[in-house]
């Protein structure tokens, strides 16, 4: 098969990592990709946003599965892009991607199908905003409802941070047409899991969680990021709680999908919180999650692009799918600033230190030279994965290895999967 697979973050290095290992695979293309997965596939100068040119590429190589990584692709609809010009494609359509580009529209659903979630009011003004506000007791959360790269979920513990937060995104449009409204909700207490699963429309594979950290400082502190670093399994995992989730989210949202949206095809995410009540849905997102994927594809036993293929085909078996009992922790290496204002540019020394028989380095925002020297090219940088039988084992090594690491500015935290 040829693939084109569609982004340049951790996760499609990660994906591709994945894909290359499949005995299916004659050619991958990644566009636009970056300096890991330079290493492994043919990256192509075209942006993950520019649909035109990804389908006059996938017809003139005659690619056989375009694979969608980020969200923002998805929420403009190349899945369906890709379908209308008879090119096959893993990720759902647009209209089934607004349970991620829109909060709202995925309460509603949550709503209608008996889904755990937080109290929350949908507003599209200030005015009315700040009305609603009074009906909820602090902490109160506040988040765009659209789109924001995963930093558009402000947790306010007082009045004024509420107000505040209301105002950059109604007013001053912080996050541009994404904040045309925004969701009010209740702030929710207990431990999170991003939850995920494959599914073909119909079957839904094994599930498989992972535990992410958002914020950039140490101990959960400072803004949102797109995630500093993940584990898994998380301590409460088990068979039980696996059939909780699959039996009343997933099986509920892809039976919704199938009866009112002509389907959902691709990976379902499901971030949950396990509240005093029982665990409660947060979000859905319609892709994998970063840097969720640097720890669970380590651990998928089963050909991904096999997987990938049954679910476009319509022919995935609920127990296809194997997900491997051992332990999978990684750490983000950021550029010093992030997710705020940083440097480019800076060389990276180490990346050949690495033993890969128990470590694996994904790149997100690195560049490969002319020379083959790489440099560090956005806010987070690496992610150094390991897989051990033991989340402490698996720790161990990532942060050992880490150190090995070097460029300018480089930031980690230091207490991902201190569990």
């Amino acid at each position: 098969m040829k693939v084109l697979l569609i982004g340049n973050g951790g996760r499609e290095n990660a994906i591709a990592w994945k894909i290359c290992q499949s005995k299916l695979l004659n050619k991958l293309y990644v566009a636009p990709g970056n300096a890991g997965t330079a290493q492994i596939a043919e990256n192509i100068n075209i942006e993950s946003e520019d649909s035109e040119s990804i389908i006059n590429f996938a017809l003139e190589k005659k690619i056989d599965l375009v694979v969608i990584g980020p969200e923002i692709p998805l929420a403009r609809g190349l899945s369906d892009k890709c379908k209308e010009n008879g090119i096959q494609c893993f990720g759902p359509s647009r209209v089934a991607s607004q349970l991620e580009s829109s909060k709202q529209f995925a309460k509603s659903i949550m709503n209608e199908c008996g889904i755990p979630n937080g109290v929350s009011v949908s507003v599209n003004s200030v005015e009315a905003a700040m009305d609603s506000l009074n009906s909820f007791s602090l902490p109160v959360v506040i988040k765009a409802d659209g789109l924001a790269a995963g930093k558009g979920v402000f947790i306010c513990n007082s009045k004024m941070d509420a107000e505040t937060a209301i105002k950059d995104i109604l007013e001053k449009k912080i996050f541009g047409k994404s904040g045309n409204s925004l969701i009010i909700e209740e702030f929710l207490e207990g431990p999170e899991i991003s939850v995920f699963a494959f599914t073909d429309g119909k079957s839904i594979s094994p599930l498989i969680g992972a535990c992410d950290y958002k914020r950039i400082g140490e101990g959960d502190t400072g803004p949102n990021t797109g995630g500093m670093g993940a584990y898994s399994p998380a301590p409460f995992w088990n068979k039980e709680f696996e059939k909780n989730i699959s039996e009343n989210v997933f099986r509920k949202i892809i039976n919704y999908m199938d009866s009112q949206y002509s389907g959902y095809v691709g990976v379902l995410f499901a971030g949950l919180i396990i509240t005093k009540d029982g665990p409660k849905v947060l979000e859905f997102n319609c892709r994998l999650g970063d840097p969720e994927t640097q720890v669970i594809l380590p651990l998928l036993e089963t050909d991904l692009l096999n997987v990938m293929q049954h679910c476009v085909n319509g022919t995935l078996e609920s127990k296809f799918v194997r997900w491997s009992t051992k332990s999978s922790v990684t750490v983000v290496m950021a550029s010093d600033g992030y997710p705020g204002k940083y440097t480019t540019g800076h060389s990276i020394s180490g990346l050949d230190n690495i033993n890969h028989s128990d470590t694996i380095i994904f790149h997100a925002g690195t560049k490969i030279l002319n020379d083959k020297s790489v440099i560090t090219n956005g806010g987070r940088v690496l992610s150094v994965t390991a897989v051990d039988i033991s989340i402490e084992k698996a720790r161990k090594n990532v942060y050992k290895h880490l150190s090995e690491i070097k460029f300018e500015g480089s930031y980690n935290r230091t207490d991902i999967a201190l569990i």
